[in-house]
């Protein structure tokens, strides 16, 4: 499911909507096939904040090729939005982590 929404982010008008097709007509994982590819939730959480500085990178790469002139405004901003929309998920998980942590520490022994 995240593998499906994280395609259809980074699509942009032209490029990309044949992969989403032939990936929403697949059939949905077995029981045994996602138990395979489970991982913990310290490898999920570390996944996406290496995403995360991907994206950012990008962004960064992709406006120093706006200003030399070597990208078009589009996919300058296309980028920009998405390390936005990256930042703002990145900030809002670390607001639920902050609050689980302090509901816990506030938990009577």
């Amino acid at each position: 499911m995240i593998n499906n929404v994280q395609n259809v982010s980074s699509l942009s008008v032209t490029r990309g909507l044949s992969s989403v097709a032939t990936e929403n007509s697949s059939t949905p994982p077995s029981a045994a096939d996602s138990a395979k590819n489970d991982q913990s939730f310290a490898a999920v959480l570390g996944n996406m904040a290496t995403q995360a500085v991907d994206t950012m990178k990008g962004a960064e790469s992709m406006s120093f090729a706006g200003i030399k002139g070597t990208a078009t405004t589009r996919e300058v901003v296309d980028s920009m939005l998405q390390a936005e929309q990256t930042l703002q998920t990145a900030i809002a998980i670390r607001d639920k982590v902050v609050s689980a942590f302090l509901e816990v520490t506030k938990m009577q022994m």
